[in-house]
């Protein structure tokens, strides 16, 4: 097959709205997150053995990168290398969508 299509489905109210994709399963070469998070709402502090890259698709985010941390508005594209521990936070008022590419086409993720 040249290629392959996924379907958005709406999640059932009991069901989180982030959604998890690992390329290995699809032919595919990276992996990524379609994160939807509510105000508060973030993952807990982890590192990768591979590059991630971040875009904010709406909201307003707060990144952890090693000992820093900056803030991330709609449009805004973020890197952090490998092995750098990172988390982000959704500090807006409304709903936080970032898209999180990983440089691998499995998801490992070690939380710290």
């Amino acid at each position: 097959m040249m290629f392959r299509i996924l379907r958005h489905q709406e999640p059932r109210p009991d069901q989180a709205r982030t959604v998890r994709f690992e390329g290995r399963d699809h032919g595919g070469e990276i992996s990524l997150f379609l994160v939807d998070n509510e105000p508060g709402q973030g993952p807990d502090l982890h590192v990768h053995p591979y590059s991630e890259t971040w875009a904010v698709r709406k909201g307003e985010a707060e990144f952890t990168v090693g000992d820093a941390k900056t803030r991330a508005f709609p449009g805004d594209i973020l890197v952090v290398a490998a092995n750098i521990p990172h988390r982000f936070e959704n500090v807006g008022t409304g709903r936080l969508e970032v898209v999180c590419i990983h440089a691998s086409d499995t998801i490992v993720q070690e939380f710290v």
